[in-house]
């Protein structure tokens, strides 16, 4: 019998989205006739932009022609959508990124968790905020760089950095050193995005430390306030200590298509155990085309359609429908009382668990557990994000515009029962 990874059982039994799965699950078997609102997830609705999807059926017609089929594809992705990636994502805004430092995957998600192979076992200290998205911390857990969690779920041998309503969701840099931060803006799931100044304070503590900034800038197509970096690289210095994680899931609706992609500077170095320095980039390029087959060619013809003019216009179209539900659920909910954080650059809305009777804040799945029981309107709880999320749910943007009115008119009527 082979010896499991030890480490996975420092986890909670489920990761955050399949415990709401579960929950509304046996919730529907219940009440068969609940009309359920799901809000949770953030998973998209509308479907893919036209250009994206004529892209991919012309793709799909190539594949069915002997003299244009095509079979395995360069593992980093084809220089077609890189050199596009390259021009309108970056170099179009001042930053400095090269085609063959980008390398197109199937996630944001999974590129966070990879990029730890390519980083010491146990070796690092790692930073993040707090509240988080789960992934980064699990799978840091997973690769054996933690100690066990506490009774707050706060896992040894990672620092954390409370993001709250008194510092704008924007934590200080740590007083102390880390070698490997993860930051993400627009964060999921506060909403909030990194200033200039702040995106600035970040880059020149990882120069002055010596550390690795993973940047997740996944939703960065939300962004409206034209003072708000897209990318860590507009931010001077950033391509010596940085790696950018980005995604069409969210920006173009490819969560069911799979298409991202992950940028390795050939300036980023770190440093093997005897203190010699190595390019980042020679190790996840290694990695990369030994663990990666690579995204599909059709997928990637879509993404390419991104860029195009037709893909531009209707991808914004999809941007601002999103961020209009975003509107609709702040005003409704804020007209009520609710303290209401993000959902202007972000496609997430923050919301802040109401208070009791004793004045206290309601927890969030116990909140999360009303709002399904009594307005059939399913949430993700602020606290799996993290001890700093206690008392907060995040609502997703992601659903139709009827399904927005309709839920965030069901939690207005669920209040005023209160």
């Amino acid at each position: 019998m082979g010896r499991v990874n030890d480490h996975y059982l420092k986890l909670k039994a489920g990761y955050l989205f399949p415990e709401i799965g579960r929950r509304v699950r046996a919730f529907e078997a219940a009440n068969p006739n609940a009309k359920v609102i799901r809000l949770g997830i953030g998973d998209v609705t509308e479907p893919m932009p036209p250009a994206i999807a004529a892209a991919m059926h012309a793709a799909v017609d190539e594949m069915a022609r002997r003299e244009t089929f095509r079979g395995y594809g360069p593992e980093q992705g084809y220089d077609f959508l890189r050199e596009k990636i390259a021009e309108h994502d970056f170099r179009s805004r001042g930053a400095e990124v090269a085609a063959d430092e980008i390398f197109v995957s199937d996630g944001c998600k999974c590129d966070s968790g990879n990029f730890l192979d390519v980083l010491a076992t146990g070796a690092n200290v790692t930073a993040v905020t707090d509240p988080v998205y789960p992934v980064y911390v699990d799978t840091n857990v997973m690769a054996g760089n933690t100690g066990v969690a506490n009774e707050r779920g706060e896992f040894e041998r990672i620092v954390y950095l409370p993001a709250t309503v008194a510092n704008g969701f924007s934590p200080a840099v740590p007083g102390r050193h880390v070698d490997v931060i993860y930051l993400c803006s627009p964060n999921n799931p506060t909403g909030a995005v990194l200033t200039r100044e702040a995106l600035t304070r970040w880059v020149d503590y990882a120069r002055r430390e010596g550390a690795l900034i993973l940047f997740d800038a996944a939703y960065e197509a939300f962004i409206t306030d034209p003072a708000i970096p897209h990318s860590i690289y507009e931010i001077p210095g950033a391509r010596d200590v940085a790696v950018e994680l980005r995604s069409f899931s969210k920006t173009a609706g490819f969560t069911g298509t799979r298409c991202a992609f992950t940028v390795v500077t050939k300036t980023l170095m770190g440093k093997t155990a005897d203190g010699q320095e190595v390019q980042l980039h020679a190790l996840w390029t290694r990695r990369h085309t030994t663990k990666f087959n690579g995204v599909s060619y059709v997928v990637q013809r879509g993404a390419e359609a991104v860029y195009g003019t037709e893909g531009q216009a209707q991808v914004r179209a999809l941007i601002y429908f999103y961020l209009g539900n975003a509107e609709v659920i702040r005003e409704r909910l804020s007209a009520v009382g609710l303290e209401v954080h993000g959902g202007v650059n972000a496609p997430y809305v923050w919301i802040a668990t109401p208070e009791g009777g004793d004045g206290r804040r309601a927890e969030s799945w116990a909140f999360f557990d009303r709002l399904l029981a009594e307005a059939n309107v399913v949430v993700t709880p602020g606290s799996g994000f993290g001890a700093a999320g206690e008392g907060f749910v995040r609502i997703s943007a992601f659903n139709s515009r009827a399904n927005v009115e309709e839920a965030t008119r069901r939690i207005v009527a669920m209040l005023g029962r209160a």
